[in-house]
């Protein structure tokens, strides 16, 4: 259960990503699309990169041969990060992935993960269970089919979870154009604003950051 209902910080947060392989992506048949949810994984996982904060990445069944590594295109926003390999579908049934998040130092966790239903659903039970505050976030993941997106979202609410966005989140680490962090925000930002505009997704944009689209798409 979230204790503290402040807004979340870079400094008292750490990024959990869970699964985000291409077999996968191959299932979802749930809102947003895979491309529109890799899309918002990289900017998450971005984010918390140039924010200093703690990245837990974990992927489940490649060792024994179920499935394959993380996505490349995420797997490239984390350079030397080393997947946590499972075979358990709750993550923290894994000692070695628990270790992991305990060894954070953060009470509050960001997750993402596939599928919706089943391993994100699952880690982020077993967070708030064992003390953990946890938000996710919903349009960094995608479900089997969409009722069981759906229900899987309200199960997270309920027990406790925070539902969020990756845009939203992105700007609730950081909050204040003045930081040191402001300028990898707008980086981040612009970097997003025209791969969202590659992919169509209909992003609502001010003309200020169309014109931040236009210059991060200009021809080096």
């Amino acid at each position: 259960m979230t204790k503290n209902p402040g807004v979340w910080t870079y400094a008292d947060s750490a990024l959990v990503l869970i699964d985000y392989q291409d077999a996968m992506f191959e299932a979802i048949r749930s809102e947003p699309s895979a491309e529109v949810a890799i899309l918002n994984t990289r900017l998450i996982a971005r984010a918390a990169k140039a924010f200093g904060m703690p990245i837990i990445l974990s992927t489940v069944g490649v060792k024994v041969g179920i499935n394959g590594p993380t996505n490349v295109s995420i797997a490239s926003e984390l350079p030397g990060l080393e997947p946590l390999d499972r075979t358990s579908m709750n993550a923290f049934e894994d000692a070695a992935f628990s270790d992991a998040v305990q060894a954070t130092g953060r009470k509050r966790l960001i997750f993402g993960g596939l599928h919706t239903e089943i391993c994100l659903t699952y880690a982020v039970i077993e967070a708030l269970k064992a003390g953990y505050e946890a938000m996710f976030v919903g349009d960094a993941v995608g479900g089997r089919t969409q009722i069981a997106h759906q229900n899987s979202i309200e199960r997270m609410t309920h027990a406790g979870a925070v539902p969020n966005t990756a845009l939203a989140v992105v700007c609730e680490l950081f909050r204040d154009w003045a930081t040191p962090e402001a300028q990898q925000a707008r980086d981040i930002f612009g970097w997003y604003f025209a791969e969202s505009q590659r992919l169509n997704t209909g992003m609502g944009l001010s003309a200020a950051e169309k014109r931040q689209v236009e210059k991060a798409l200009e021809p080096a």
